[in-house]
């Protein structure tokens, strides 16, 4: 069986496939966005709460079309400024049926939506002891993923890049750093532009990918979900491999026994 198929990530004690988490948003149409879904094999789909009729989610223009698919939602508490407004929406998306999961997501800069700290660490510290599956949208800082570890979080969800910028990975240091001392899943997320920043963010150490801008606006979105889709196992499956080690010279692939012609001979020595 092939080894990606084997290798499963569990995050809140479910049992993912799948390691892209697809956003729902900014796609061109309902129709689209439910062929990328099918072409990313993704099984967990995130969406923000402000934007869904909480008294009648089943009626909106994307998780109508989801409804009976097994997915698990991860609603998002984007629009959150401080702890406080994320723990209220989190709340009220777990009863108005939405699950257990949350992704918090803080920001006190609308300009670069780059998340607040401490309101993050905040706000995971009192979902978790509610009883949520808490995955956090974090900046790329190590110290940082482990105090929302401590504090209860499911999995870290660290930016490549501020969110919408196609800029890649900015940052792979730390995001290898992170990924080495995780004892929770790593799930990359904002900021990755292509099918290359996600093998990237793989081969670093992380354990899945969320995209949701670099899909939705992509020129054709579904096969930017198919291309993400093979690029994290892909990605996976190199860093389960084990690269080279890196070099500062040349290295030859055959032996020199074995040639037909020695190198002296070519410089005209006998």
């Amino acid at each position: 069986m092939d080894t990606i198929v084997q290798d499963g990530m569990v995050i809140g004690g479910r049992k993912l496939k799948s390691r892209f988490f697809l956003g729902t948003g900014r796609f061109p149409s309902p129709a689209v966005f439910l062929q990328a879904l099918e072409a990313s094999g993704a099984e967990v789909i995130t969406f923000a709460v402000r934007r869904i009729n909480l008294d009648n989610y089943e009626d909106d223009g994307v998780l109508q079309h989801v409804a009976g698919r097994e997915l698990i939602y991860l609603p998002n508490t984007s629009g959150a400024g401080n702890a406080d407004e994320a723990v209220r929406i989190a709340r009220l998306a777990r009863a108005a049926g939405l699950g257990d999961w949350i992704k918090v997501e803080i920001s006190s800069n609308p300009r670069t939506l780059l998340p607040d700290p401490v309101e993050t660490l905040k706000a995971t510290e009192r979902l978790a002891d509610e009883g949520f599956t808490v995955l956090p949208y974090t900046s790329d800082d190590p110290a940082l993923c482990r105090r929302l570890e401590d504090a209860g979080a499911a999995a870290v969800m660290p930016g490549g890049a501020p969110i919408g910028t196609g800029l890649g990975i900015l940052n792979p240091y730390n995001l290898g750093l992170i990924a080495e001392e995780a004892r929770v899943p790593v799930i990359v997320d904002a900021g990755l532009g292509s099918a290359g920043d996600a093998v990237q963010a793989m081969e670093l150490g992380a354990d899945g990918i969320l995209a949701n801008t670099p899909v939705s606006k992509a020129v054709d979105p579904v096969a930017m979900a198919r291309a993400m889709k093979l690029a994290i196992e892909a990605g996976r499956l190199s860093r389960l491999a084990g690269r080279i080690p890196r070099k500062r010279y040349a290295s030859a692939s055959s032996e020199l026994e074995g040639r037909l012609f020695r190198p002296e001979a070519r410089e005209g020595k006998t």
